[in-house]
């Protein structure tokens, strides 16, 4: 039974619509991804959702007392506390129970003259506590926060001694340990080591609570949910199933619009054929049904050809080749201060190496990529780059870019020999069109500097990409269009990366750098967390291989179907293009005057075309049942 569903919502800002008809179901337990570019409205939706901005048209459903737990109404933490007494918080009417329950224990100790009665409240004040679970809110406390990266000595920190990305932390770890029935989460895995994001994706499926995610991470989306909602151009689709399945089902949903679209302009070049024709006549019999055709035309509701939503044309090339050693970091340390950040690193990259840098947040992977640009030094150690190695970087803070140049001068600056009319095309290749270009940097969101400094890296035509975080503030889309260029580039990557999914896709090693070493794996992601996942038993290993072989029997019979679904749809589509054929050469043979003088051959063929229609329009919904199955 759902606890929650929107139908038909529509929210407008002065005259921008930016939700036309969103309509969402929610039942218990629910793990829900809420996808979209950025912009669609996704964060809009959260807050109709949550009450705190009204909608336009619609209805919304809650079910009697449904407590909603939104990350951000949990920004505005208590900056005078410390990070568990914010935690504390959460359980205040747990804590003045407990309180009472003390304070009963303190009368009954008295031995009061109505002891009975005492004892009484004391068991009722005892029971209370007990169900709620009154004595493990401690426990959920530490747990949830060493989950999410936090140390025990970091409880006593003050809030207010936090950056930005621990309060972030801070107020999600307060939201998950709220009594919510749905929580809505909008980007948890910001600010997230691979570590804690591996946390919050177990947590999350396990909790008995709906979970609605905005997110643009797919690994993790792929983890969690069991549904999909699409918000793209103002309207809600719902897919079944995780990111993967969305994809598969999303390319399948195109192809089926494109053929339809295609089909649909083909009737419509084939109506207005015979329109023309009647009209030709010139007779008021056949004007009349030319008009009537071309009325039943115009209100014929028409298919937009679908778009694909990839536009960015994102394409890195190498102006000159280097040598097989890249990178060689030797016996590498760095300290700050007292605090040892890392030693004894040792690695080799090799030219063609996809590698992906990760370890857990404080572990100096960013210190390591200034020290290989060469703005810190190291203590201990040498990086020595290989000969005719041409180096971009891309920082995650994209502070090399200029906050008070326009775009257009962005890239001027940086490559003068290029034409405005050049700059122009790469611009608007990266989606910066119209006035788009004379916009300061500083007025540009995450996304837009991310694309803009993936274009510098572009035009540099390294040979040697230094990457950091490249993904952040990238949505869905453009990640996929930046992993499609580092797949076809052909020349060396080092990316740090918490994207498992962007691992997954552009690297061939993963170097997992710790505070005393680098450990190096000769594979993707998915090899990583295989080779560092101990097997618990026997039996462990046993059922994986008789899912595999289950897995392998079911896929040879998906295939199977699916070769004779595809021959029957070919069938279909031979057959239906064999009726078009003779309904066309009939309706020439109608349109032709000398038929009427021949009034039995004119009942004849117009009893035909009813037979070859009626005929055509079974195949029509046979073969869109063919393509949906």
């Amino acid at each position: 039974m759902p606890i929650l569903s929107l139908t038909d919502i529509k929210k407008s800002y002065i005259d921008e619509e930016t939700i036309k008809s969103a309509s969402l179901i929610v039942e218990e337990r629910d793990k829900i991804g809420l996808i979209g570019v950025n912009g669609s409205g996704k964060s809009t939706l959260f807050n109709i959702i949550t009450e705190n901005i009204s909608y336009d048209h619609g209805e919304i459903f809650r079910k009697k007392d449904l407590k909603i737990g939104y990350l951000e109404q949990q920004l505005n933490l208590n900056v005078n506390g410390n990070i568990y007494e914010n935690c504390l918080y959460i359980f205040r009417d747990l804590i003045e129970l407990e309180k009472r329950l003390r304070a009963q224990e303190e009368i009954i100790a008295e031995n009061p003259s109505n002891l009975e009665e005492e004892l009484n409240k004391y068991q009722k004040l005892q029971d209370e506590f007990h169900e709620r679970d009154g004595y493990s809110y401690h426990s959920k406390i530490r747990g949830t926060l060493i989950g999410l990266g936090f140390s025990e000595d970091d409880f006593e920190k003050e809030i207010s001694t936090l950056s930005g990305g621990q309060k972030s932390r801070v107020a999600l770890a307060m939201l998950l340990l709220e009594e919510a029935d749905i929580l809505l989460l909008d980007e948890p895995t910001n600010h997230l080591d691979i570590g804690a994001i591996s946390w919050l994706e177990k947590y999350l499926k396990e909790i008995n609570k709906a979970v609605i995610l905005i997110s643009h991470d797919r690994y993790f989306l792929n983890n969690i949910v069991g549904k999909i909602v699409l918000l793209e151009n103002g309207l809600t689709k719902t897919y079944n199933g995780n990111y993967d399945n969305y994809i598969k089902q999303r390319k399948k949903d195109f192809e089926v619009l494109k053929r339809q679209y295609e089909d649909q302009q083909k009737e419509i070049k084939r109506q207005e054929e015979i329109i023309k024709r009647y009209l030709n006549l010139g007779r008021d019999r056949f004007i009349k049904q030319g008009k009537s055709r071309k009325k039943m035309l115009d209100r014929m509701q028409k298919i937009e050809m679908p778009k694909d939503n990839k536009k960015t044309n994102l394409r890195f090339s190498t102006n000159k080749v280097s040598g097989k050693d890249v990178l060689r970091i030797e016996n590498l340390s760095k300290s700050f201060g007292d605090h040892l950040v890392f030693e004894n690193l040792n690695a080799e990259v090799y030219k063609g190496d996809k590698i992906g840098l990760i370890g857990p947040n404080g572990v100096g992977k960013s210190t390591l990529f200034k020290i290989i640009e060469g703005g810190l030094q190291p203590d201990t150690g040498e990086v020595i780059i290989g000969s005719n190695v041409d180096i971009a970087y891309f920082y995650q803070e994209m502070d090399n870019l200029n906050l008070e140049n326009t775009v257009m001068d962005e890239i001027w600056d940086e490559f003068p020999k290029l034409e405005h009319f050049d700059i122009r095309k790469y611009l608007a290749e990266f989606l910066f069109v119209g006035d788009d270009i004379f916009k300061s940097i500083s007025e540009l969101s995450g996304g837009e500097r991310g694309r803009l400094s993936l274009l510098k890296i572009m035009l540099k035509g390294a040979n040697f990409l230094v990457l950091d975080e490249p993904t952040n503030h990238l949505d869905i889309d453009s990640k996929e269009i930046l992993e499609d260029a580092l797949d076809k580039y052909d020349g060396t990557v080092l990316s740090i990366s918490h994207d498992r999914y962007f691992l997954n896709k552009t690297s061939n090693k993963i170097f997992e750098m710790t505070s005393t070493g680098i450990n190096v794996f000769l594979g993707d992601y998915d090899y990583y967390v295989e080779k560092t996942t101990v097997t618990e038993d026997f039996d462990d290993e046993y059922v994986s291989k008789t899912e595999i072989a289950k897995k392998k029997k079911e896929d040879r019979e998906e295939r199977e179907k699916n070769k004779k679904l595809r021959k029957e749809r070919e069938a279909i589509e031979k057959e239906i293009e064999k009726l078009e054929e003779e309904l066309s050469t009939i309706d020439e043979k109608l349109a032709d005057n000398n038929t009427y003088e021949d009034y039995e051959l004119a009942n004849e063929l117009s009893k035909s075309r009813e037979t070859l229609a009626n005929t055509l329009e079974e195949l029509y919904e046979n073969w869109m049942e063919l393509e949906e199955s």
